[in-house]
């Protein structure tokens, strides 16, 4: 059978939910999970201290964090995560910042034009390939992204982190931390949310702190103001209590509830170590699908780059290579909105700035089964939007 005249398959994925964020809540979750949630009550009082705290704990023995190593939560999910470090360490020294997807790109932007910061160099890399990690120096901060979700492209290795540097590591991992294994002694920021690879509930991000970065934050004042929500110490010293749960701002604490069973579910499964190999397993089978698709490949050509969460598909079909930029990106739309309709796969056409194609998230919530019933659907839709686009 070509890919003219696919028929239409009839079981459908036991959860749609593919988009990559905010991403499919655990195997077997239930809004039942939220009934012990401390809603009305103060996150600062003593349960709700003890709860924040609980969360913190959790998330570091999962993580396998280093005991000198800091964790806490702040406000405005990763993006929040990472605009503190930015605004609160660079500035020191000179910045590389490295980009190869939206998100990259971003801060470059508010490194060169909110900041402005004079010495900085963009080491830069399109989509589907990563930045050469071999122009870094690291006698000068290091800003970079673990996994691009937008364009799928993934750190290969740790190696090009330098023991000895001299500049800081600053590392957006949102869609890294929990599916691939980090060197935190190479790393001395790295941000992440719970709307990512656990499933969690939006708003809030996780801030980690090495002691270099705590170091740096006690020894330097940035020359810009910093907003009340940005500062990390009082007095020239760490504010220890954002790293115990005294959040800077007020946390929804169902957000919170729906975080920790996420971690209690992740213990339960058999910690990271299973999260990793259920990531690992859904991009295998993704792998075997591609391998067997003609109209399909990895937008991330090689494989040592190649994202096991966000897994971003170029459409290589000749027909569909040889129509206009704006004409691919309706197929792509309609494909996402004809498997919307079918209850099959929810948000999965490519992020608005990358090239046309669509994005799986595969990440540890996500079952290799419904992966499986997906493929003849994906397979089903691009026939029937093809069919109808050339008529």
């Amino acid at each position: 059978m070509t890919h003219e005249s696919f028929a239409r398959p009839a079981r459908l994925p036991n959860n749609p939910c593919f988009s990559s964020g905010p991403c499919a809540k655990r195997p077997g979750w239930s809004e039942s999970v939220l009934s012990n949630a401390l809603v009305g009550r103060s996150h600062r009082s003593t349960e709700g201290k003890e709860r924040l705290a609980e969360l913190l704990e959790r998330s570091r023995a999962l993580l396998n964090l280093p005991e000198n190593y800091l964790i806490g939560i702040v406000p405005a999910s990763d993006t929040g995560a990472v605009e503190i470090a930015l605004w609160s360490l660079l500035g020191a020294r000179g910045v590389d910042v490295l980009a190869w997807e939206s998100f990259g790109l971003g801060w470059v932007t508010d490194i060169t034009k909110q900041l402005k910061i004079e010495d900085v160099r963009i080491i830069k890399a399109p989509y589907g390939q990563i930045a050469d990690l071999g122009q870094v120096d690291w006698s000068r901060d290091v800003v970079f992204t673990w996994n691009g979700t937008t364009s799928g492209v993934k750190v290969p290795n740790p190696n090009w982190i330098l023991n000895d540097r001299e500049g800081l590591a600053i590392c957006d991992a949102t869609s890294a931390v929990f599916a691939m294994e980090l060197p935190w002694e190479k790393l001395d920021v790295v941000t992440y949310s719970w709307q990512k690879v656990m499933g969690g509930e939006a708003q809030h991000g996780v801030l980690i702190l090495s002691p270099r970065a705590v170091e740096r934050l006690e020894s330097y004042v940035p020359q810009w103001p910093l907003p009340k929500i940005f500062r990390l110490t009082s007095g020239g010293r760490i504010n220890e209590g954002i790293f115990r749960g005294e959040t800077i701002n007020t946390p929804s604490m169902l957000c919170v509830e729906d975080a920790l069973d996420g971690l209690k579910w992740a213990e339960k499964i058999g910690g990271a170590k299973v999260l990793f190999e259920r990531a690992h397993s859904n991009l295998s089978a993704i792998t075997d699908w591609v391998n067997d698709t003609e109209w399909v490949e990895f937008l991330a050509e090689d494989p040592n780059i190649r994202s096991n969460t966000s897994v971003c598909l170029s459409i290589v079909d000749k027909w569909f290579c040889e129509l206009s930029k704006d004409e691919q990106k309706q197929i792509t739309k309609r494909i996402e909105s004809l498997l919307e309709n079918e209850n099959v796969a929810y948000d999965i056409n490519g992020y608005r700035d990358a090239p046309p194609g669509l994005r799986i998230w595969a990440g540890a919530t996500i079952s290799k089964q419904d992966l499986k019933i997906l493929f003849p659907w994906l397979d089903w839709a691009y026939a029937s939007v093809k069919a109808k686009f050339k008529k």
